[in-house]
């Protein structure tokens, strides 16, 4: 539309063909009512159609008339079948098409590419004939469909037409992009309508939606107009029900209908029929295209979302651009171009944005799969850095989760801390920071440049928007965390070449809570490492399953029956949602045979878990009860949250004598507010766990705070430093209830002034009657979040701890706790 308004206004002979008798599709479809965003805000509309942020229905008419009074030859009820070229055949230009069946095989088809003009045939068997084609026609007409059992039910819907027309339903919307907020949110609002609305993203960021859109959310999921369920997938889909797999195991819940909101993919067969090639094989991968929006195929122009480019400003920016190429106007920049050039102006060298852009596209391994459009995105919410050689990028245990790409030059990783000489080098083209990207955890290393270096540092929400958009770059961002973390893991000397075949062969499996990946009994040789998550191993004695371990992420299992051979002799499974790394065990093995170091560090390792196998076949008669007690406490913990610690408090109430010392010394050494919370939580036989942070392995609580407050400290402790603005978003976010919101109170007097001359309120958090008497007049204390952080940087260690009597509190690390081999400790 936008594109035949700049072609009218240039008086260019012009059609624009639409497939249904209403200008903008998309748009049109939209739920009634909806509020359309202008966004990004800083970019400067050039169409001359007129677009500004409001109502769905206020802009349709705004655009009809406009349509009409530009004089645009619009031509309704036109859907195209098929763009085919009439003039001679272009010379060595043969399009191959790849046709994927269902059986898994492979079919090739060859096109030959010809010159324009193109004949445009319509289904209804009119033909039309042009020049140039310029192909707006979006994905939205392609979604993504849901792949699980009962997804055929009629209740599963793609498309949310009239939120009003929804009464008193459970309604679940599956995604959390701009389009499925939107629809949660619609079906929400007016209370009188009755519905139950929940909203499923699969993980705890929001990446590919609007920050406008998400804030909107999160405040209507905490005013209780809706539930947002984080990590949460659909397992299956059910009459009047829908079956949920979410980070503790299945959940069925009532549900009437179900709007899938997905995403959506490139016409990929006609697109590719009109001789226009794809920058790779992948479904969600977008036409190859030049600056000017060219396609391979001579005369055919792709703009708006069928480029990867969705924002509808930018769309129609795009629509205005390509009708001034066409006419020739080579000099035009892009409507960003300044917001770019910005960016790259402290890069050496003398290059245009669209050089910088295909610099780092070409020498950037995850750019690679991206067109110029899909780059020019990208880059808005990235940054384009240079470094001296010798600058420090980053420093060992700096905040930050976001990844770094080297398109020039190279850096250097400081292994070792008391000696910075020790360094493994990274080159031009790769990635480092992942480990911040994936666990949110602390930079684990001092990276400095090498030489003269250029870097983009790519945010942690663009980085996830980059591998929902890319296949490609989600895959090597995926090759290059599992071939580092199984060289961290391993050592012995390997090195990139060594390991080459088992990354190649690896793959990562998503690991539902409950789920087996090694049933005691089974065949199979692969290895499985834990990359997010945690596993227990259970073996069976006298047909009750007995807990032996706990292995938190960063462990591997697997090993036995691959070394000593035979059948699997224990089941591993999933104490959480986990993620492991399946190793090809045949290919683990020649790297075995190639490094005996390794083979006997692995030999070890299998040693200590034999040990721990022998250990309860030589005592199951004699500790039967003990065993099946550990048992249950052990699965008592697990559910409790130890499935995906680091560090827990705990309680032995046969040894708790309820003084609240532990209470007491919390909050003296925190500002005077507790930390914990003695009485509450859940008791197993003696066993207490109390209300306190658990410092899980992949913190829920950092997953959505704003100035990005919480941190991993250098001991594993998760700490909220003083920027922290009292948003709740933490609170909120944390499944076990941890996280406090509240005011710090005033400063006490000391302990010598209340034991001498009764001053103050005495040991502990102070009453709030006290906080709120003794606050300085007209001082106005803000509520900031309030949990445990191990009492970092106090001597001693965590003060719950020493100030028990009795040694009743203990803080342990679930993999020390939670083995078996303890019971033969005890004895």
């Amino acid at each position: 539309m936008s594109a035949a308004g700049r072609a009218a206004q240039l008086g260019l002979s012009h059609v624009l063909l639409e497939k249904t008798d209403h200008l903008s599709d998309t748009i049109y479809k939209y739920q009634k009512g909806k509020h359309v965003m202008a966004t990004p805000s800083q970019l400067v509309l050039r169409s001359d159609m007129d677009f500004d942020a409001g109502k769905r229905e206020n802009i349709l008419d705004t655009w009809n008339s406009q349509t009409e009074g530009h004089g645009v030859n619009v031509k309704y009820m036109a859907e195209v079948k098929a763009i085919r070229g009439t003039g001679p055949a272009i010379e060595g230009s043969v399009h191959t098409i790849v046709i994927r069946k269902r059986d898994g095989s492979k079919e090739e088809k060859h096109i030959q590419r010809y010159a324009p003009p193109y004949e445009i045939s319509l289904t209804n068997g009119e033909t039309v004939m042009a020049e140039n084609v310029i192909m707006a026609i979006g994905t939205q007409g392609n979604p993504n469909r849901m792949r699980c059992e009962g997804a055929d039910l009629p209740h599963v819907v793609y498309q949310l037409d009239d939120p009003t027309e929804h009464i008193d339903k459970h309604v679940v919307v599956v995604g959390t992009g701009d389009a499925g907020i939107e629809n949660a949110r619609g079906l929400a609002e007016d209370a009188a309508q009755g519905n139950t609305v929940s909203i499923l993203n699969r993980k705890t960021d929001f990446a590919t939606a609007k920050d406008a859109n998400v804030k909107a959310l999160q405040a209507d999921n905490e005013a209780g107009k809706l539930t947002i369920r984080l990590e949460t997938e659909t397992k299956a889909i059910e009459e009047g029900f829908i079956v949920l797999n979410t980070r503790d195991g299945e959940e069925r819940i009532p549900c009437d209908m179900i709007i899938a909101r997905i995403g959506s993919a490139p016409p990929r067969m006609f697109v590719e029929e009109c001789g226009i090639a794809f920058t790779g094989p992948d479904r969600t991968a977008f036409p190859e295209l030049s600056p000017v929006f060219e396609s391979t195929a001579p005369g055919i122009f792709v703009i708006g979302a069928l480029a990867g480019y969705p924002l509808i400003k930018h769309c129609m920016n795009q629509g205005h651009d390509v009708i001034e190429f066409i006419n020739g106007n080579t000099d035009l920049k892009p409507a960003d171009e300044p917001i770019l050039e910005a960016k790259f102006a402290d890069l050496p060298g003398r290059k245009s944005v669209a050089e910088w852009l295909e610099f780092l596209r070409a020498n950037v391994r995850i750019l690679n799969g991206l067109n110029p459009l899909q780059m020019r995105e990208f880059m808005l919410d990235s940054d384009a850095k240079f470094y001296r050689a010798g600058d420090v990028i980053f420093e060992r245990d700096a905040p930050g989760s976001s990844l770094f790409a080297i398109a020039d030059g190279g850096v250097v990783v400081e292994v070792n801390p008391s000696d910075p000489s020790i360094t493994v080098p990274i080159d031009s083209g790769s990635i480092f920071g992942e480990v911040g990207l994936i666990s949110g955890r602390k930079r684990g290393a001092t990276i400095r440049a090498a030489k003269d270096t250029i870097c983009v540092e790519i945010s942690r929400l663009a980085a996830l928007k980059l591998q929902s958009q890319s296949e490609a770059a989600k895959k090597r961002i995926e090759h290059i965390s599992t071939e580092r973390q199984l060289l961290q893991m391993f050592r012995a000397g390997l090195t990139e070449d060594d390991i080459a075949d088992v990354v190649e062969t690896s793959k990562i499996m998503k690991v539902n809570a409950g789920e087996h990946i090694i049933t005691e009994g089974d065949d199979g040789n692969d290895i499985y490492v834990i990359r997010v998550g945690s596993m227990i191993v259970e073996k069976d004695i006298g047909g009750k399953p007995v807990f032996l371990s706990y292995l938190p992420a960063g462990s591997y299992v697997g090993e036995m029956a691959l070394i000593a051979g035979g059948k699997r002799t224990a089941t591993v499974k999933a104490a959480i949602r986990s993620e492991v790394i399946k190793i090809d065990g045949d290919a683990f093995a020649k790297v075995l045979e190639k490094h005996p170091d390794l083979l006997e560090q692995t030999k070890a390792d299998m040693a200590s878990r034999q040990d721990i196998n022998a250990f309860i076949e030589a005592k199951k008669d004699s500790f039967s009860g003990l065993v099946d007690m550990y048992s249950e406490v052990a699965g008592f913990l697990v559910d409790q949250g130890i499935g995906e610690a680091t560090d827990v408090l705990l309680i032995d109430e046969e040894l708790c004598v309820g003084c609240d010392n532990c209470e007491k010394a919390c909050a003296d050494s925190h500002e005077g507010l507790s930390r914990l919370d003695r009485e509450a939580g859940k008791t197993y036989a003696h066993l207490h766990v109390p209300t306190s942070c658990r410092h899980c392995e992949h913190p829920h609580c950092m997953a959505d705070c704003p100035p990005n407050a919480i941190h991993r400290g250098p001991d594993g402790e998760v700490y909220i430093d003083d920027t922290c603005i009292g948003c709740g978003n933490c609170q909120r976010n944390c499944p076990y209830g941890v996280i406090r919101m509240d005011k710090v109170p005033p400063k006490k007097p000391s302990l010598l002034s209340w034991l001498f001359f009764g001053a103050g309120p005495g040991p502990g958090e102070p009453n709030k009657k006290w906080a709120s008497a003794n606050r300085p007049e007209g001082e106005e204390a803000p509520k900031k979040a309030i949990k445990c952080d191990m009492c970092a940087g106090i001597k001693g260690g965590p003060a719950c701890v020493r100030a028990c009597p009795t040694g009743a509190a203990i803080r342990v690390a679930p993999d020390e706790f939670l083995t078996v081999a303890r019971l033969g400790e005890d004895a």
